[in-house]
C-alpha cells in the first residue's frame, strides 16, 4: 500500500488562495534584479506565484503585493509587459 503523494500547494499574491503549485505562473526577480513571467518554474532567482489570469495579476499590482515578495520597486512598464505575455502566453 503506498502512500499518495504530495501536491505542494503555493498562495497566489493577487486571490491569496491557496494552489497546486503546476496550476500557478511563477514571476520571478533574477539576481540581477529584473522581473519576469516563469512559464516553465525553472529560472533562477526569487519566486512569488499568480494565477493564469490577468485579473489576479492586476490585483497583485493593484496591491503592490509583487513588489513587496521582492523588496523591489516595480515599474509601470514591467506589469504592462507581463499582463501581455500572460494574455498571449496561455
Amino acid at each position: 500500500m503506498q502512500k499518495p503523494k504530495k501536491v505542494p500547494q503555493r498562495q497566489c499574491v493577487g486571490c491569496r488562495e491557496m494552489k497546486d503549485k503546476k496550476v500557478l505562473l511563477r514571476v520571478v526577480r533574477s539576481p540581477e534584479g529584473a522581473v519576469s513571467l516563469d512559464f516553465g518554474g525553472k529560472k533562477p532567482g526569487r519566486g512569488a506565484y499568480v494565477c493564469r489570469d490577468v485579473a489576479c495579476l492586476k490585483k497583485a499590482r493593484k496591491s503592490r503585493a509583487l513588489e513587496r515578495a521582492f523588496a523591489v520597486q516595480i515599474p509601470g512598464e514591467v506589469y504592462d509587459a507581463m499582463e501581455a505575455e500572460l494574455g498571449g502566453g496561455t
